[in-house]
């Protein structure tokens, strides 16, 4: 058994399953996670998220997989008859993307539905989330990233039934800068960073998300708010982040015993000192809130 502390991830998500009475932590497990080849991801299940079993391997490319580096940030789902992860990838010779794989375990081994990313070939994109809207259609929420457009953009686009593909043109939902909370760096001081969104609804039924980029005190977690309660928006931004202590990449979970809420991040953001962490959450009047 491993401690929490002593597990390095990066963008951990967690899966709470009910009927095994287990949670299940992905997250960006390659040793070297900016320069170095890609090896899969690992995945962790506990019964009270401080002791942990693993690591298992969820997911291992198999010879003549397109992407050979940057293996970040995979999701999973339980949608309809399987287990879902949508994960982003890189190559030399090509765009970032985020893919779709499917496994029968929430433990893998996962396999790619396609031979491609999901998001447009021609852009560079990471940080894929899966949206189900309120006619049950599937969406993905991803990145379009700043080192093509400078300005990180939040995008989205409609996927098949079968998560195979897009069905509709990329749709952007707002750009980092628009945050107050985002800070711009870069070599010009031009450029703002949209990482890891997750979208979640409050108990009115309104629709939020929370995503990372720059803010004051480093990598930081906000909050934005769709004022139409579509996911096209349009996204409005709360003024102060949710966490803007240096880390981030969050996503939210209820607890299998309590059904509390909870913040599932990484903090620090430095490399190796990453680790799992878990914060309490209020969901109050609409408002999301650390307890």
């Amino acid at each position: 058994m491993l401690k929490r502390q002593d597990i390095r991830i990066r963008d951990p998500f967690i899966v709470a399953d009910a009927e095994q009475g287990m949670y299940y932590m992905y997250g960006t497990t390659d040793d070297n996670t900016w320069s170095g080849p890609g090896t899969g991801f690992d995945a962790y299940r506990s019964r009270d998220l401080e002791q942990w079993e693993g690591p298992f391997e969820a997911f291992k490319p198999e010879q003549g997989f397109w992407a050979d580096r940057h293996f970040w940030a995979p999701e999973v789902y339980a949608y309809r008859d399987a287990y879902y992860m949508f994960a982003s990838f890189k190559a030399e010779d090509k765009c970032r993307g985020t893919q779709v794989l499917r496994a029968e375990s929430p433990l893998g081994p996962f396999r790619p539905l396609t031979d491609r990313p999901v998001t447009p070939l021609d852009w560079e994109c990471l940080d894929g989330t899966l949206y189900i809207d309120e006619n049950g259609a599937p969406w993905m929420v991803f990145c379009h990233e700043w080192l093509q457009v400078r300005d990180g953009k939040m995008c989205a686009i409609q996927l098949s039934e079968d998560l195979r593909e897009a069905v509709s043109e990329p749709v952007v939902l707002f750009s980092a800068s628009e945050a107050p909370w985002t800070v711009a760096g870069g070599d010009s001081k031009d450029v703002y960073v949209t990482d890891g969104p997750f979208l979640y609804s409050n108990e009115a039924g309104e629709l939020h998300m929370i995503w990372s980029s720059g803010a004051a005190h480093g990598y930081a977690i906000g909050i934005s708010h769709s004022a139409s309660g579509d996911i096209r928006g349009p996204w409005v931004h709360e003024a102060e982040p949710l966490f803007a202590e240096d880390g981030g990449h969050g996503m939210l979970f209820r607890t299998l015993d309590s059904g509390e809420m909870m913040l599932a991040m990484h903090a620090p953001n430095k490399l190796p000192n990453e680790r799992p962490v878990f914060i309490p959450m209020g969901l109050s009047g609409g408002m999301l809130s650390r307890r």
